[in-house]
């Protein structure tokens, strides 16, 4: 294989990975979501706590859609983490855009930018490969 074509095939990869766990993140957030509308209406949570659970759901989310990246794509962890967090964030405004809600720059779409980005980094930084290296404990002479 040449390394062209090596390089082809990791973007592939990576944009693969990056996708799936855009989307994986997605779903768990409007799980996450869906769970806090069921608290509150229950009950069991304030609607004060909107912003909370919101908070909560982008981070919760994107870390699990992260994990699934950084273990497709482990070349570049940080970056696939970081990467599913952006892609996240683009499907939630691209979802608000065709609820009719239009972008609404503010304190809540930066919280929820920053979620999603924390979420993402979070699992690059400790998703991955489990194990460590192995040391060759003879060296050769």
């Amino acid at each position: 294989m040449r390394k062209g074509e090596a390089q082809g095939a990791n973007a592939a990869q990576m944009v693969t990975a990056v996708a799936l766990g855009g989307l994986l993140a997605l779903g768990v957030e409007l799980i996450v979501l869906l769970l806090g509308a069921v608290a509150v209406s229950n009950g069991i949570l304030k609607e004060d706590a909107a912003a909370q659970v919101t908070a909560a759901a982008c981070v919760l989310g994107c870390l699990i859609g992260g994990l699934l990246a950084c273990s497709r794509w482990s070349s570049r962890r940080l970056l696939a983490g970081l990467a599913v967090g952006a892609v996240c964030y683009l499907l939630i405004l691209a979802v608000s855009l065709l609820m009719g809600e239009g972008f609404q720059p503010g304190p809540q779409a930066l919280v929820e930018l920053a979620g999603c980005l924390l979420g993402g980094a979070v699992a690059g930084v400790f998703g991955g490969r489990k194990g460590k290296k192995k040391r060759t404990s003879a060296r050769k002479k």
